[in-house]
């Protein structure tokens, strides 16, 4: 069973290594389009902590330095999906989509006892998706038509080792591989005969490696407190790939690159304190300095700072009951867009609820988050993201 198991994530590894996260957005269209959320569904429903997050029932791969928090003879399994529901609203009226997918596949287990453990898995880093179109007129001489379309996104594959060095000090890392492909198109049509079309087509296909590291301080005390502090960090680095544009206009074709890309250096803390294993509270705070680098096609971006707040809540964790051990979860996030063609914050709240087995550490967690963004085009959105955080003993060596 474990070895079928074991074959089983490797098909799903590779499954989703072909698959991109969808989205409609129109804001999708600027940069590199909506960015991935690298916090686990558990905490998703506490409004996306994860920095001082430490937990042996969550593969946490915001933060590197809590996989050594998993119990020494245990393997862990996350899978989740998600469907959402949005509505965009602007001056030419309402529009609905839906959505869904899958949102990331991780795994982790200890190496050495509880003093170094591994997790990797496969998640977004980017989703692009969008297909509107408008007519106008230029002094009402010329009329015209202007589509913009694009998909794709870039995917990331993850490996992570983290280490005790003490037993209230973790330190751990990340390193990502970013492959995926975008593609961009954007036409002008006009009705007059005597006027010429115009359009351009646009492919980034990226192929790069970027790092994070982490830290944790944590303690827990004789009375079933507890405490963690931590912090992350990513350098600056360069997104290798290529960067291909096409545009035709007046029956020229011409075709052009793009400029040097990278991915910005993020550094973030966070915290939490749980009491008597029933109340945890976490925030955590993320700087990401997109200002200071460039996308391929030479568009300004702006730095972002990302707010996050939650709570966890269960009765008695050792509880007859089985209501008594369900978890519940409340949480909010205040983004910045990165995208200057982006006006005003998201904001984003969540509500989220986890189902344990009873003979078993495997939880099943739903999380529905609502959101909002933009000014004169408004995007509110409710998604509900749906997973299976398995926890099986593998390493216990039963005695005759």
């Amino acid at each position: 069973m474990k070895k079928l198991f074991v074959t089983y994530i490797f098909v799903c590894l590779a499954l989703a290594a072909g698959a991109q996260n969808m989205t409609s957005s129109p804001y999708s269209r600027f940069a590199y389009g909506d960015l991935g959320d690298d916090t686990p569904n558990t905490f998703r429903g506490m409004g996306g902590v994860g920095i001082g997050m430490r937990s042996n029932k969550a593969i946490n791969p915001l933060q590197p330095a809590s996989y050594t928090g998993c119990d020494s003879t245990t393997f862990m399994f996350d899978l989740a999906g998600s469907v959402s529901w949005t509505t965009y609203v602007d001056a030419s009226g309402r529009r609905n989509r839906a959505n869904g997918n899958l949102e990331y596949i991780s795994l982790q287990f200890p190496i050495y006892k509880h003093y170094i453990a591994f997790s990797a898995g496969v998640m977004p880093f980017s989703s692009v998706g969008y297909n509107f179109s408008l007519s106008d007129s230029i002094n009402s001489d010329y009329h015209y038509s202007a589509t913009y379309a694009g998909e794709g996104g870039i995917t990331e594959v993850y490996g992570g080792l983290s280490f005790n060095i003490m037993d209230w000090f973790a330190v751990g890392a990340n390193v990502y591989y970013m492959f995926g492909e975008v593609s961009n198109y954007r036409a002008l049509t006009f009705t007059e005969a005597g006027m010429q079309d115009v359009a351009m087509y646009s492919m980034l296909n990226v192929s790069s490696v970027r790092t994070r590291v982490g830290a944790q301080l944590f303690h827990t005390f004789d009375n079933q407190d507890a405490f963690a502090v931590g912090a992350v960090w990513e350098p600056q680095l360069p997104l290798r790939g290529k960067y291909t544009v096409v545009e035709t206009s007046w029956g020229d074709t011409v075709q052009s690159g793009g400029a040097a890309m990278k991915v910005p250096m993020q550094w973030g803390v966070g915290a939490s304190y749980t009491w008597q294993q029933r109340l945890t509270l976490a925030f955590d705070y993320t700087y990401q300095g997109w200002g200071s680098v460039q996308t391929f096609s030479n568009q300004a971006l702006r730095s972002r700072a990302i707010y996050a707040a939650g709570v966890e809540y269960r009765h008695n964790p050792y509880g007859r009951n089985y209501v008594e051990r369900v978890c519940w979860r409340l949480g909010a996030k205040l983004t910045d867009p990165y995208q200057k063609n982006v006006e005003g914050k998201e904001i984003k709240v969540s509500i989220g609820v986890g189902f344990p087995l009873r003979n078993a550490g495997t939880v099943f967690n739903a999380t529905v988050e609502y959101g909002h963004r933009g000014a004169l085009l408004k995007e509110d959105y409710l998604k509900l993201t749906i997973n299976a955080a398995i926890n099986e003993t593998w390493f216990f060596k039963r005695k005759l």
